[in-house]
């Protein structure tokens, strides 16, 4: 069933998730969400399993109109959403009606939001993803961007449940416009002069308009070589950073190559993706290198927070029990409020007793979890 339709595209709105893994060696990029950390969380809010596809919108967001009840979350750069005219709470779950409209104002912070449904959306996996690389025209609803008029339908079976899921601590996060982004050096370091290194992790570099999802291209000081940019191509991880032969900066991203031949100098941290894709042409950026222990421990820190909205996920879920009453044994669906699934309850047995219309009788109940 068709959930949404596109009223108006936006300026780059795609079908995203995590990306397309196992084909690289093949020569197919990985794709998928520039902030993947945004969609996780988007999806965690409504319910999804974290790898389920959202919609990735850039700088200007679309018109959304709902063809159905749903459940929703806004994660990741501020564009201004509105729900019918009104404010929608960032990282927040939302209760959406049929015919309501979803638009956006204008950016306010950031570069990139994200739109999940709850159920995730339903266009066919292409190789094991339903991510969009416009490129190839693969994935996605038809391998491009959404135009005018598209419909999109959810995976979830039956209606949207609500559950007011929110993270503060994400909604307090603010992008602006200087970005410091942890970086640890190689896996071509020894590439380069001290002085160049040096050059590297001082300078303020820019984001130039010649920059899109393969990569961002920055402007800045020049990163002295000991010889030459070239090498033999390497695989090339989100985030590297390779010093092309002017000694300019270039970040790689999520549709970059699957190789790359020139020298890499450093990787972005996985916890400073989000940070990176949240950066606009004309943004500054500088680098601070950190070692590879220091990166996990800000990688735990992050996901510390994605587990804050599981563990809401799981307060108050649906589960099943086993109920007798005077011997007659029953199997239920229930929720038992502030309780997490998967809790361990204790067995209970209790008598009550009940008057109607004068005529007293006690009931024996035992209640049991089966989950």
């Amino acid at each position: 069933m068709d959930v949404l339709e596109v009223v108006e595209p936006g300026l780059l709105t795609t079908v995203q998730d995590l990306g397309r893994y196992g084909y690289q060696r093949y020569g197919v990029p990985v794709s998928g969400a520039m902030d993947p950390f945004a969609l996780r969380a988007a999806n965690l809010l409504v319910g999804n399993a974290e790898g389920e596809a959202g919609l990735e919108m850039t700088l200007v967001g679309p018109k959304l109109r709902f063809l159905a009840d749903t459940v929703i979350a806004v994660a990741g750069g501020d564009l201004g959403p509105l729900l019918d005219g009104q404010p929608v709470p960032m990282w927040s779950a939302v209760q959406v009606h049929q015919g309501s409209l979803l638009s956006f104002a204008g950016v306010r912070d950031g570069m990139r939001a994200y739109v999940a449904l709850a159920g995730g959306i339903d266009v066919p996996r292409v190789m094991g993803s339903r991510a969009t690389y416009t490129r190839a025209r693969i994935g996605g609803l038809e391998g491009r961007a959404l135009k005018a008029g598209d419909r999109l339908g959810s995976l979830l079976n039956g209606p949207a449940r609500f559950v007011p899921r929110q993270s503060p601590e994400l909604a307090s996060i603010k992008y602006t416009h200087q970005h410091i982004l942890r970086v640890v050096l190689g896996p071509q370091d020894d590439a380069f002069t001290p002085e160049g290194i040096q050059t590297f992790l001082s300078s303020k570099y820019t984001v130039t308009p010649q920059s899109d999802r393969v990569g961002y291209r920055l402007q800045g000081p020049k990163v002295q070589h000991r010889e030459k940019a070239d090498i033999i191509s390497d695989g090339v991880p989100f985030g590297a950073v390779q010093i092309v032969g002017d000694g300019m900066p270039i970040i790689l991203l999520a549709d970059r190559g699957t190789t790359g031949g020139y020298t890499k100098i450093a990787t972005v941290i996985s916890a400073d993706l989000s940070q990176l894709a949240q950066a606009a042409p004309g943004d500054e950026m500088t680098f601070k290198s950190v070692t590879p222990e220091e990166g996990h421990e800000v990688l735990r820190q992050q996901e510390a927070l994605l587990q804050r909205i599981r563990d809401q996920a799981a307060m108050g879920a649906t589960r099943r029990f086993r109920v007798t009453v005077d011997g007659e044994t029953y199997e239920v669906d229930a929720e038992i409020e502030g309780v997490p699934a998967g809790a361990a309850l204790p067995p209970s047995a209790e008598a009550y007793q009940t008057t109607i219309k004068g005529k007293s009788r006690t009931y024996r109940v035992k209640v049991q979890a089966l989950d």
